[in-house]
């Protein structure tokens, strides 16, 4: 009998951000697929509603803030003394902010970089370590933006952290492939959610339509995204590290 390599049966992964948008699709997907998902977000309610849509119990809810380093590291290490090892982690907790350079100060950086940048890489030095990671392989997905590879007006904030993830995600690919470690990143085009609801662009109907024809194919679905992380977690995957996997609809295509 064959074995499907890009099913997610009896592997555990980790999802930031599962509370709402495409952590929250990331999460119901993998479950789906048949992943054991450890959901990580500010918000116990909205960690139930996302926990509504699965198909099963196999599931654990961590609430907190991932910026609480100590924290979030805490919860973690209790959790896995149940759950046991890890396969795969999604780091998709994220803000966004549209921000012109003459209002960019040090402390307005601060927070974009605490979520963006800092808390998944405390989280991946804590989940990498011998004791939690699966010794048979192990895959992390960073969610970037094409933001972090291309440029718009205003965008420099978010520029900033998200290019931070895609240039991080090489040299991490390197330290970690010997513990057999898999690290990449997905560079999404704008996706409908929550988030981009909230953007600028969306208060304004011209700028949304301008938006949108940036993208031959259309703006993006959370479940785009999710798919796309739901393939780099799985053993079909097992050859791809230190890449970014652009999901743009054709953005950058232009």
């Amino acid at each position: 009998m064959s074995i499907n390599p890009f099913t997610l049966l009896n592997k555990t992964i980790v999802v930031t951000g599962a509370s709402s948008g495409i952590g929250r699709q990331c999460a119901i997907t993998l479950n789906q697929m048949g992943a054991f998902v450890i959901l990580l977000g500010r918000s116990e309610e909205r960690l139930l509603e996302t926990v509504g849509n699965f198909e099963n119990e196999n599931y654990q809810i961590i609430v907190t803030d991932v910026t609480d380093y100590e924290q979030t590291a805490e919860k973690l290490e209790d959790a896995l003394k149940t759950v046991g090892k890890v396969d795969g982690i999604v780091h998709a907790a994220g803000i966004s902010t549209t921000l012109p350079l003459r209002n960019i100060t040090a402390e307005k950086l601060q927070p974009f970089f605490e979520t963006n940048v800092f808390a998944p890489i405390a989280i991946t030095k804590l989940l990498t370590k011998l004791k939690y990671a699966n010794p048979d392989g192990m895959s992390i997905v960073f969610l970037a933006s094409v933001m972090g590879m291309v440029g718009e007006l205003g965008k420099t904030t978010y520029s900033l952290t998200k290019g931070a993830l895609v240039s991080g995600t090489k040299s991490l690919a390197l330290e970690l492939a010997s513990k057999k470690i898999r690290v990449n990143c997905v560079a999404p085009g704008v996706v409908v959610t929550p988030m981009s609801s909230n953007a600028v662009y969306a208060q304004d109907s011209s700028a949304y339509e301008k938006i949108k024809s940036y993208h031959p194919l259309g703006l993006g679905k959370p479940e785009d995204v999710a798919n796309a992380c739901a393939f780099l977690l799985s053993d079909g995957a097992c050859w791809i590290t230190g890449t970014t996997l652009v999901i743009d609809g054709g953005y950058t295509a232009r």
